[in-house]
């Protein structure tokens, strides 16, 4: 039986891939078969996951690249589909938040949230298509929204603006790249343990905001496999321009 989800001679992108949920991607999507190339600022995190992909016996290689700095972009898309011979994928994951009320926020702070998650989602999205529109072969960009982009958060404004925008973003895309092949699709997780949040939702306070999911749990990286693989895979090749939330019913909770 044929495996829609199988991403066997696939090269994909994954920015953000030093750590976190980038990492995991990065080593899932080699699991089923993709090619990865993974990027982010920290070379020797980046160089570390290359050699375990590599000792799991899949194919990844890495770029260093800020996505802040469109220079960084341009050179590191390059390089990936010199790599590689050409991108299939793109996972737009790398992002940033700040916690601090509205009215302490600053200017500062503002500029690296918005211009890490929304910018730098635009210029390596662009620039990856830009490679996909020359070499006539479309392809897939799921980025990483939240579901943040589809409700409020306390104390979180720069982050949730800047998912919402990125929300827009993708369906802008979607619009304007289907006639290229290219499909451009969000996905939204909601609360993801992490090795950055692990701490806090360990406490009581933890504790008691997880029990407001409606599954009653947090989120594992592992449950957004399915979601990425689908959106990466040719199983979704009539979807472009939809958000898939993946947040155990966060955003159908009551009041």
């Amino acid at each position: 039986m044929c495996n829609l989800l199988d991403l066997s001679g696939k090269a994909i992108l994954v920015t953000g891939a030093s750590g976190g949920l980038g990492r995991h991607f990065a080593q899932r999507l080699a699991e089923a078969g993709a090619r990865v190339v993974a990027a982010a600022r920290r070379g020797a995190e980046l160089e570390t996951l290359v050699a375990e992909i590599g000792a799991a016996g899949g194919t990844a290689h890495f770029v260093v690249m800020d996505v802040a700095d469109m220079a960084s972009v341009q050179a590191g898309v390059a390089e990936a589909v010199r790599l590689t011979g050409g991108l299939d994928g793109l996972v737009n994951n790398s992002g940033v938040t700040e916690t601090v009320p509205l009215l302490d926020q600053t200017e500062a702070g503002w500029d690296r949230v918005l211009d890490t998650n929304l910018k730098g989602a635009w210029a390596v999205a662009t620039e990856t298509a830009r490679h996909m529109v020359a070499a006539y072969n479309g392809g897939a960009i799921v980025n990483i929204a939240s579901v943040l982009g589809l409700r409020q958060g306390g104390q979180l404004t720069a982050y949730a603006t800047s998912k919402a925008a990125l929300v827009q973003l993708t369906k802008q895309m979607a619009l304007e790249w289907a006639r290229h092949g290219i499909r451009v699709n969000a996905l939204a997780p909601g609360y993801i343990e992490t090795d950055l949040n692990r701490a806090f939702f360990a406490s009581e306070a933890g504790k008691a905001f997880a029990k407001r999911i409606p599954q009653r749990r947090l989120g594992q990286p592992e449950d957004l496999d399915g979601a990425l693989l689908l959106l990466l895979s040719d199983a979704a090749a009539y979807i472009t321009g939809a958000v898939l939330p993946v947040d155990g019913g966060h955003l159908v909770s009551s009041l």
